[in-house]
């Protein structure tokens, strides 16, 4: 391999590379096409092209693969895109590991559009946005440099240290231009056959179940994945949200885990109706993410309506039917990597429910206590309450007594076999569900009816939406407060009720969710009545100008956005001007390379090390006959490569015609006198 062709090789697989990444972070491909993938990179970038002698035998194997895939895709088990982008990579793992020649690069580079526009498809998230970027970058930079060793001479080392630096502007101009195509070339929105869900790297970390166990081993640790995306209307414009996202209730505590009474309430309905709303309802537009993990709808406390639910698989997008679950939960009715929605709340303040609308079970199990409740439970909440029978006084002032006389910890000790009492008489300390378990419990041996609920608590601005992350997840108490329903009562001190992870990763992790925003307001949901507000943008007249109607010529910055694109304009034509213009002496090398061919025909060649003058003036001590036809050529030759003279249009092919006619002269004057002798 000559010099430098190993660095456009290895740039051409990096630029593979990258395309492949930018599917597989979508987490969609199946995990053995990655494998093969990854196996067939890196022989390549450690030279070893396994398929080099037998690449049409090797070629078979993406038959197999092939048909695996579509038995995948018939069996409905994985989706006609993935199965597609999945294929294109292995393609390209094929080609990586054959013998690099001119055809194969240019194979590994369309399977790397290919892979990239898959991609897209698949997911265009942020990572996506580096990966293509990478891509772009080194697969220019490999086919210039392959540009530059088809046009220097075999045996010559290629100039890379040159003509790496002209090769990197012309690499950023590209991407410039990219840009500028990106924003003004007419955006058509061919994307819609593709899966829109990406589980991403790692398990789901939250999710809801059909218990909560109180207590435990061990130590919680903050998660700072994000979980869920919400717009809310009206928007509050706070950075920091301290509200209540609800996702279910549970009523019976059997003194170790919390259940709910009943089961499905009402099933796969379009649209539910959870209590009465108003004029005055907070409208939610949220997206469940992958790092969610369940199927129960989260809205802000209290839902009134929750609707227009889709639900995103590795197979695609469809709309979604909910179940009604009693205790006021919604659930979506089919399982989903992630879920969009809408949800109507109520003002915070209570609920809207009323109690004699409530089935009998749940009327029941709101004073329902265990069978082996510790009774100092019952007497500590007397003594607090001290004759308090309003239900939200008395939630009020035994939230006030925990707060004061608990300490909050993520840190538990162990199983017990009464984890409420354990927390209340003898470690003191514990997370938010052992507050919420002691609040309710203790109203209930009260005579006053409570339940737990959980969900989330807080929400970080982030653009224009807010998130939550798995560590924002919380629980607390329903309390039945007559004429008003169930209010929110929260016992957790509330220093401790917003996420508890490391400051650190959640600067790093909200960095990421801001240029991840950016990211997809910017460029994936950029369409093209976005581009038609721009250009409106430019030529509206500014608000607030009373004599904006009058004008008939467009303001200010229309004139400087046209003047900015002449400029642009002028530039670029002046640089593509000075470069046809400067001397090419890559056209002078491939003319001496014709000039030796035809001398060749007269079985004339170079020595080693002998350059074209040499040959030139051997040729003349010898009296050869061609030095009269040469000469010129190897004169005008050296002007053109070393003396700022270019070949003119035309030129070369004169100057061969006229060397190959004396050639052919000389030929037939030797096999004349070859006969005659």
């Amino acid at each position: 391999m000559r010099q430098g062709a190993r660095l456009r090789l290895v740039l051409r697989d990096l630029a593979s590379g990258c395309a492949f990444a930018s599917m597989a972070v979508s987490g969609q491909l199946p995990l053995w096409t990655l494998g093969l993938y990854a196996v067939g990179l890196v022989s390549a970038l450690a030279g070893k092209r396994l398929f080099a002698r037998r690449a049409k035998l090797t070629a078979l194997l993406l038959l197999g693969v092939a048909a695996v895939l579509v038995v995948n895709v018939t069996a409905g088990t994985l989706n006609l895109v993935v199965a597609a982008c999945a294929f294109a990579g292995l393609i390209s793992a094929h080609r990586l590991l054959s013998a690099p020649d001119p055809a194969t690069d240019g194979q590994v580079h369309l399977s790397g559009l290919l892979m990239v526009a898959g991609g897209a498809a698949l997911s265009g998230e942020l990572v996506y946005g580096f990966f293509l970027i990478a891509f772009g970058v080194l697969a220019s930079l490999s086919l210039a440099l392959g540009v530059v060793e088809a046009s220097v001479p075999d045996g010559e080392p290629l100039p890379v240290r040159a003509v790496m630096p002209p090769l990197s502007v012309g690499v950023g101009f590209a991407v410039a231009g990219a840009m500028a195509f990106f924003i003004l070339f007419p955006r058509l929105n061919w994307n819609m056959t593709g899966p829109r869900a990406a589980p991403g790297l790692g398990p789901a970390t939250t999710g809801f179940s059909n218990t909560v166990r109180l207590g435990g081993t061990g130590t919680i640790k903050g998660n700072p994945r994000v979980v869920l995306r919400a717009t809310l209307n009206p928007d509050p414009g706070v950075d920091a949200l301290g509200a209540y996202w609800v996702g279910r209730t549970y009523d019976i505590f059997d003194g170790q885990e919390w259940t709910s009474a009943g089961g499905v309430k009402r099933m796969r309905e379009p649209l539910l109706t959870l209590r009465p709303g108003g004029d005055n309802l907070v409208h939610q537009r949220v997206e469940l993410l992958p790092a969610y993990g369940g199927q129960t709808l989260i809205a802000l406390e209290t839902p009134s309506r929750l609707g227009n639910a889709v639900a995103n698989s590795t197979t695609g997008s469809r709309r979604a039917p909910l179940q009604e679950m009693y205790g006021g939960e919604a659930r979506f009715a089919e399982p989903g990597l992630s879920y969009s929605y809408e949800a109507y709340s109520l003002p915070p303040g209570g609920s809207g429910d009323s109690f004699r609308r409530l089935p009998s079970v749940e009327q029941d199990a709101l004073l329902a206590l265990p069978e082996a409740l510790d009774p100092r439970v019952s007497q500590t909440a007397a003594r607090i309450l001290n004759g308090e029978r309003e239900p939200l006084a008395a939630a009020q002032k035994l939230a006030t007594w925990l707060q004061r006389e608990f300490t909050y910890t993520l840190e538990l000790s162990g199983d017990h076999e009464d984890p409420l009492a354990d927390f209340l008489f003898e470690r003191k300390a514990g997370h938010c569900e052992h507050f919420a378990t002691a609040l309710t419990l203790m109203l209930r041996t009260q005579g006053i009816r409570a339940r737990l609920a959980t969900g989330f608590f807080g929400g970080e601005r982030v653009n224009d939406a807010y998130i939550l992350r798995a560590g924002d997840a919380h629980a607390w108490t329903h309390v039945l407060v007559p004429e008003r329903g169930f209010v929110t009562v929260d016992a957790t001190p509330p220093a401790h009720r917003p996420s508890q992870g490391s400051k650190w990763v959640q600067q790093v992790l909200a960095l990421y969710e801001a240029l991840e925003s950016r990211w997809r307001n910017s460029v994936v949901d950029y369409s093209f009545r976005d581009q038609v507000d721009v250009a409106r943008a430019l030529v509206r007249p500014p608000k607030g100008s009373e004599k904006a109607e009058q004008r008939r010529l467009p303001p200010p910055r229309a004139w400087g956005a046209a003047l900015v694109a002449g400029l642009v304009v002028y530039v670029a034509w002046r640089a593509v001007t000075r470069l046809a213009g400067r001397p090419r002496p890559l056209d002078a090398t491939r003319f001496v390379d014709k000039v030796e061919a035809v001398l060749a025909s007269a079985e004339l060649s170079r020595r080693a090390e002998e350059t074209l003058e040499e040959l030139d003036a051997r040729l003349a001590r010898e009296h050869h006959p061609l030095t009269r036809a040469l000469s010129p050529v190897t004169r005008r030759y050296l002007e053109a490569r070393f003396g700022g003279r270019p070949l003119r249009q035309g030129e070369a092919k004169q100057l061969l015609r006229t060397l190959e006619d004396a050639v052919a002269q000389h030929t037939r004057l030797t096999a004349r006198a070859s006969r005659a002798s």
